[in-house]
């Protein structure tokens, strides 16, 4: 082992040599939930209109209060239409002509938004873009990718967006060892309606919006899932013959990676709501009877933008009222933490002792490429990694999880070096050389109360072997 000593100088200057950018993550303003949808990936390429409106970015400029699908021009006019009448959605589009960026300075930068839609991309994304999108998921946003057929290539250009999803799976530049646990499937199936699981809990298929009862293929593919990769992938949608739960088949599928959530569908029908612009060959597929496609839509949208508890659209439109889970509560969710992966460089929002945060390639990070390193001097020493937040009135407490990873030169059962964690003046857990692993594991801490409160990490190494306990890709989320 590489003695922290003789790196100190190194990381401390790795550190503050970093830009700080703001983090982007699922709000925690439960009537703010920001969703931006992709046109820069050739959507609306041949008979494709894959928008929410022509007035773009901001689609309340073509109609400020819209009261259907004919409001918005677009496709995906329904889909806007009704997140907007929630009153709890800001909808913006990534016009043609842009290029997808996050911790960057534009307002369409990823980093402003809770949830990035790409339906039906028919460009190939670049190498940036492709780092952007997995360096915005990996902080806490929402990735909601909607797929079609293979052969889907709409503007000729040799890409479909079978090709563009799986490229971006497997040349990312983040994490190229399928990272969401799930490939997309080079197929074309023509009609069919696959049902959904049966869950009571699932939040996408029983959320907000209603209940999930199944979906549509009109062409379109499937998923096959990887559980052994990422263990948080799950099927919800299925074909008919394949087994509910099972790795083949799926047509709708959610995952998540580092702080954020995924989700993907395997054919653009079901958000198809039959008007567009003139010249358009549309299919009304949000509508279809052989499928609860709206209700899949909308509750995976919320589920993305971290929230789950949106109030769904009615006749009228709502007061701005804070939603209600369906407990009868109202604690909004979504993660509290900033910078959760610490992949904007810095430690900022968090508290740091010098040289915690860094991107030392002695240890890898659990996710991207900077982490927080605590300890591994080999002497008495004591470094602290700490970031203040408020858990929402309404909520009684708040699940932690995070990635810890424990390497030591210690040997035995004694105790020597410890890792304290708190929430306030509570000790939550403690961990010490005892626990070494070979790699990161996931730990789950229940922080109770409401209002704001200091979540801390303190490493006190108090022998003469060296213990490290990195720390990475965090969540902070109440209930």
């Amino acid at each position: 082992m590489l003695h922290r000593a003789l790196l100190a100088a190194a990381i401390v200057a790795a550190g503050t040599a970093a830009v700080v950018v703001a983090q982007a993550g699922p709000s925690q303003a439960a009537a703010t939930h920001r969703v931006l949808f992709d046109n820069s990936k050739a959507e609306t390429a041949g008979n494709a209109d894959w928008i929410i409106s022509t007035s773009q970015p901001d689609p309340l400029g073509q109609n400020a209060n819209p009261t259907g699908e004919t409001s918005w021009t677009g496709a995906l006019s329904s889909w806007g239409v009704a997140l907007q009448r929630t009153g709890q959605y800001s909808l913006k589009t990534l016009p043609a002509g842009n290029t997808i960026t996050y911790g960057g300075t534009g307002a369409l930068d990823l980093k402003n938004f809770d949830e990035f839609v790409m339906p039906e991309p028919n460009s190939p994304l670049s190498a940036a873009e492709k780092t952007a999108i997995m360096r915005f998921v990996q902080a806490g946003g929402g990735f909601f990718l909607i797929v079609d057929h293979t052969g889907s290539d709409r503007n000729n250009d040799g890409w479909d967006s079978v090709r563009i999803a799986n490229d971006l799976l497997t040349n990312n530049g983040v994490d190229n060892t399928d990272p969401f646990g799930f490939s997309v499937d080079v197929n074309n199936i023509g009609t069919e309606n696959p049902a959904a699981i049966s869950s009571s809990t699932d939040p996408v298929i029983n959320g907000p919006f209603g209940t999930v009862r199944g979906s549509i293929i009109r062409n379109g593919s499937t998923q096959t899932l990887h559980p052994a990769d990422n263990p948080a992938v799950k099927g919800l949608v299925y074909r008919s013959g394949f087994t509910p739960g099972g790795t083949t088949g799926a047509f709708f599928t959610t995952s998540a990676f580092g702080a954020g959530r995924v989700a993907v569908w395997g054919d653009s029908s079901p958000i198809d709501d039959g008007t567009g612009q003139s010249g358009n060959t549309l299919f009304d597929g949000w509508n279809d009877t052989a499928g609860t496609n709206a209700a899949l839509a909308l509750n995976a949208t919320a589920w993305l933008a971290g929230s789950g508890t949106t109030t769904p659209p009615t006749t009228t439109p709502p007061t701005s009222t804070p939603p209600t889970t369906p407990g009868g509560g109202g604690c909004p969710g979504g993660q509290l933490f900033g910078n959760p992966g610490f992949e904007t460089g810095s430690a900022s929002p968090w508290t740091a002792s010098s040289g915690v945060v860094n991107s030392d390639s002695t240890y890898p990070a659990h996710g991207g490429s900077w982490k927080a390193w605590l300890d591994g001097y080999g002497s008495a020493h004591t470094d602290t990694l700490s970031q203040t937040v408020t858990i929402p009135s309404g909520c009684t407490r708040a699940t932690l999880t995070f990635w810890l990873r424990v390497d030591t030169e210690e040997t035995g059962s004694t105790a020597y070096d410890k890792l304290t964690v708190t929430a306030g003046s509570s000790t939550l857990a403690t961990y010490s050389n005892v626990d070494a692993s070979t790699g990161y594991q996931q730990k789950t801490l229940t922080v109770t109360g409401t209002g704001s409160v200091k979540i801390g990490f303190t490493g006190v190494e108090g022998s003469k072997l060296a213990t490290s306990f990195l720390i990475d890709d965090l969540s902070l989320v109440p209930a």
